[in-house]
């Protein structure tokens, strides 16, 4: 070990993450040998409060660190890194996981890396409103926060932050954060650029209308928003924001309508993707809407009701680069809707297609690859699952001219509501299903 890294005085980036074998005493040998080290990456591995004081004394100008799932250092150890010179240049620090530090360990974290930009602590439920109050305490140079699986932080926290110039903001999974956390953003944080607020469930129209003044906002992903509505997108798209926003993510928003499409069709000029997933109330004519922009790169359709229709509509948009139209139904007595000719007209003029997805879209069979492989030159990732048409020969042709491909021949699973041949399933049993599947989601997101 010695030998080897006296040979590493100019390392500056070091993963050593989900390393079983690494020990403090490994880590001695390496600190005193890379001392140029910029990029730390400790994740997953067995280090305790001893490793913890290296870091200030031989790496004194780390950039970098992810102590993330490290569960045997304590808040004493998070004291060391204020030793020597400190850890005091320190930008990004990842402490997801780490379920053991306290109050007091956020504490001494803001008393020995004041200068910490970009904070990531994921997979946390012992993570409290206390422990970011601390910590901003005298951090101010925060720029990005991301807080997945931290269900205990609330509105409280956002106010906290105010303190700092968040640029970046990342909540998942949250039940204590309402829109009052967005009530003043404009003049709390007038330079927030990225919004990702995924299953934030009590999250209203209130906060779309309360972002509407932001201008510099360029993505807003408010997946699994479920609150939201058409009202709410009109009062965000009246506002400033929408002239810059790039990317919009309305997953799973199952209350926007065709209306909403009319109106991001008039005021998103510069939106280059677009996510619509499972917005069931959308329909042909929101999707007429959608080709008058024409900055788009991506759609994401998946889930709707659309049919060929839509499709010959999407042709029209000749800049695409990539479709996702995953379970599309329009479950009516002749079924599922999307066929091989709607899919002659996209591949015929959609000539930059990079991506598509047509899984569970059950009428399409081996014609509609021959269309691709005529129309589509450019596309590399290919998924088509549940495709119970195609056959298997023209699939493993299909596979040498993309770099990508994912091709299952079953039946749909019983959640998607309908069977090989695109009809509905019996009512009870639909049902049954989806809520088996809701279920399912439920607990996985808890």
């Amino acid at each position: 070990m010695q030998r080897s890294n006296s040979l590493c005085k100019n390392l500056q980036e070091l993963n050593v993450s989900d390393c079983p074998t690494l020990t403090d005493e490994s880590m001695k040998y390496i600190s005193e040998s890379c001392p140029g080290v910029l990029y730390l990456n400790l994740s997953n591995t067995s280090i305790t409060n001893r490793t913890m004081r290296l870091l200030p004394r031989h790496f004194h100008n780390l950039q970098n660190l992810s102590l993330a799932y490290c569960r045997n250092f304590t808040d004493k150890g998070l004291q060391y890194l204020s030793l020597g010179n400190g850890c005091h240049k320190l930008l990004y620090l990842d402490l997801s996981g780490c379920t053991q530090i306290s109050v007091k360990g956020f504490r001494n974290i803001a008393n020995s890396c004041t200068g910490i930009m970009h904070l990531t602590i994921n997979d946390m439920p012992t993570l409290t409103d206390n422990c970011v109050k601390a910590l901003v305490e005298k951090c101010s140079r925060i720029t990005s926060v991301v807080f997945i699986g931290a269900p205990h932080i609330s509105d409280c926290s956002f106010k906290a932050l105010s303190t700092c110039n968040l640029r970046k903001i990342r909540f998942e999974g949250n039940k204590r954060i309402t829109d009052a956390c967005f009530k003043y953003i404009d003049k709390t944080y007038p330079n927030i650029s990225h919004i990702y607020m995924s299953n934030c469930r009590r999250i209203t129209d209130g906060s779309l209308k309360s972002l509407s003044p932001l201008k510099h906002l360029t993505v807003l992903n408010l997946t699994n928003c479920i609150r939201l509505g058409d009202s709410g997108l009109r009062h965000f798209l009246d506002g400033s924001a929408s002239t810059k926003i790039r990317e919009l993510n309305l997953s799973n928003c199952t209350h926007l309508s065709d209306a909403s499409l009319y109106k991001l069709s008039d005021c998103c000029p510069n939106l280059n993707y677009l996510s619509l997933r499972n917005c069931v109330l959308l329909t042909n004519i929101g999707v007429d809407h959608i080709v008058n922009i024409f900055s788009l790169l991506s759609i994401d359709l998946s889930g709707t009701v659309i049919s060929n229709e839509a499709l010959v509509a999407l042709s029209r948009h000749k800049k695409l680069k990539e479709l996702s139209l995953s379970e599309c139904y329009n479950i009516t007595d002749a079924g599922i809707q999307i066929t091989d000719s709607a899919m002659e007209i996209l591949s015929a003029k959609c000539h930059y297609l990079h991506i598509l997805d047509v899984s569970g879209c059950v009428l399409l069979t081996d014609k509609m690859l021959q269309h691709l492989q005529r129309g589509c030159k450019q596309l590399r990732i290919l998924k088509m699952q549940y495709c119970t048409l195609i056959s298997q020969e023209a699939a493993k042709k299909m596979s040498s001219v993309v770099q990508q491909q994912e091709y299952k021949p079953d039946d749909p699973p019983l959640w998607f509501g309908y069977d090989r041949e695109g009809k509905p399933l019996e009512e009870q049993q639909n049902i049954k299903y989806k809520r088996s599947h809701l279920n399912s989601l439920r607990r996985s997101m808890q």
